[in-house]
C-alpha cells in the first residue's frame, strides 16, 4: 500500500478481531481498528514522507485529542517533532483502557513502516506496556506519566504536586478575599475551595496532595473539598461534581481530569465562580471558559514527547531510564489565565512566586500523597 493510501486509510468500522487488526497493520502502517468496538479512531500525519528521519506510533490516553489538556499537549509535542525534526507519525485514540494493548502491539508489529518509537501517553497504559515491551524487545517505547521497567522503554514522569502546590496557594489566598473578575466572584462568607480528579490513583493523588498542601500553606483555615468522577472523559460528571462543590461554598475548583474538566468550567460559569485548569493553558485551549479560568497548572507533556523523539532521531534513545520533570526543570508551572491573570492581586502573585522559589530551593517539601495532608 502506498504512503498516500496509508494517509487516507484512517478509519475502519466493524468488530475486527486482534488477528485481523494485526494483519491490517502491516499494510496500513499501524492501528486501523480497536479490536471490538463499533467505530475506531486512528489518525495519520506525515512529515518528510519516505525521507522521514524517524517513524513514530503514538497511542493517546483515553479521551483523545480535543481535550484542550493532556492529549492535546502530547499532540503539540509530536507536531513540533514533525516540523523541526522531519519525522512522520501515526496516532491512535483508544476509547477505553482495554484497547491500549492492541494499539501498542499493532504499532510494534508493523512492518510498513517499521516504527522507530512507539509513544504511549498516560499512566493507564503502564500495565499493557509492561507486557507489550517484553513481547517486542527490539522495539523502542516511550511512556509518559509512569515508569515501566525495561531496557527498551524510556519513561517520563512529572512533579505534578509541585505545580499543584502553586495553584493551591492561588486558590487558598483568593477564597479569603473579596475578589471579582470576568464572570466570577468569591463569596464573602466562605473560605472554601475544591479539587476534582478523573480516575483515583497514585498519579492524580499527586495533584490533589500538592493542591491541598498549597491551600493550607496560604491559609490553614481554608476547607478543601475533593471528588473523583471516575473518568477522564465525562464532562457531565465533572459538571455535576463541581456544581455540588460550588453549592457547598467553594470559590475555586481545580481539576486534574482531562476532558471531564470541561464540565468544571461549565459549572463555574453557571454559578459565577472560578476554576483552575490543568496540563495546558486552558484559558487558551478552552477560550469560551476563559472568563472563569484563573490559571492552569501546565504540565509539559509536549516536552517529554518531543525530547524522546529527538533522542531517537539522534541515536540517543534513553531506554531503561526514567526522566523526572519538575518546577526546576520547567516541567510544570502555574500559568495565569489569559483574561483573568491581570486582575489577580499582586500580593497573591508574589506569594505564588515566593512559593515556587522556595520549592526549587528545597525550603518547601511538597507532599505527593494526599493522605499526608
Amino acid at each position: 500500500m502506498s504512503s498516500f493510501d496509508r494517509r487516507e486509510f484512517v478509519k475502519v468500522t466493524g468488530g475486527l478481531g486482534v488477528a485481523g487488526l494485526t494483519g491490517l497493520a502491516g499494510c496500513s502502517g499501524g492501528p486501523s481498528g480497536d479490536g471490538g468496538s463499533e467505530t475506531t479512531s486512528s489518525k495519520t500525519t506525515t512529515g518528510g514522507g519516505s525521507e522521514a528521519s524517524a517513524h513514530v506510533g503514538l497511542v493517546y490516553g483515553t479521551g483523545g485529542t480535543g481535550d484542550g489538556s493532556f492529549n492535546d499537549q502530547a499532540k503539540q509535542g509530536i507536531e513540533k517533532a514533525v516540523q523541526e525534526l522531519g519525522i512522520s507519525y501515526q496516532s491512535a485514540e483508544p476509547d477505553e483502557v482495554a484497547q491500549f494493548s492492541n494499539y501498542q502491539q499493532q504499532f510494534a508489529g508493523s512492518t510498513d513502516p517499521n516504527y522507530d518509537l512507539v509513544s504511549c501517553i498516560g499512566y493507564l497504559q503502564a500495565d499493557a506496556l509492561s507486557e507489550t515491551a517484553s513481547q517486542y524487545p527490539d522495539q523502542q517505547f516511550q511512556i509518559v506519566d509512569s515508569t515501566v521497567e525495561g531496557d527498551n522503554v524510556a519513561s517520563y514522569v512529572f512533579q505534578e504536586h509541585e505545580g499543584s502546590f502553586l495553584v493551591g496557594v492561588l486558590a487558598g489566598m483568593l477564597t479569603t478575599q473579596s475578589f471579582s473578575a470576568g464572570a466570577g466572584s468569591t463569596q464573602s462568607d466562605s473560605t472554601n475551595v475544591g479539587f476534582i480528579g478523573g480516575v483515583e490513583g497514585e498519579l492524580i493523588g499527586k495533584f490533589e496532595a500538592g493542591y491541598k498542601a498549597g491551600v493550607k500553606h496560604a491559609n490553614d483555615n481554608v476547607d478543601v473539598q475533593t471528588s473523583y468522577v471516575g473518568s477522564f472523559n465525562d464532562p457531565s460528571g465533572g459538571k455535576e461534581a463541581a456544581l455540588a462543590m460550588y453549592n457547598s461554598g467553594a470559590d475555586v475548583v481545580y481539576h486534574a481530569a482531562g476532558n471531564t474538566g470541561t464540565g468544571v468550567f461549565q459549572a463555574a460559569q453557571q454559578k459565577g465562580r472560578f476554576a483552575v485548569g490543568v496540563d495546558r493553558d486552558q484559558s487558551l485551549t478552552k477560550p469560551s471558559y476563559a472568563d472563569v479560568i484563573l490559571a492552569s497548572m501546565v504540565k509539559r507533556v509536549d516536552t517529554a514527547v518531543y525530547e524522546c523523539v529527538k533522542n531517537v532521531v539522534n541515536g540517543n534513545f534513553n531506554g531503561g531510564t526514567s526522566t523526572t520533570l519538575g518546577l526546576k526543570d520547567g516541567g510544570v508551572s502555574c500559568v495565569y489565565g489569559d483574561q483573568l491573570g491581570s486582575a489577580i492581586p499582586e500580593d497573591v502573585k508574589t506569594a505564588v512566586a515566593d512559593a515556587r522559589q522556595a520549592i526549587i530551593d528545597g525550603e518547601i517539601s511538597v507532599p505527593s500523597d494526599p493522605s499526608s495532608n
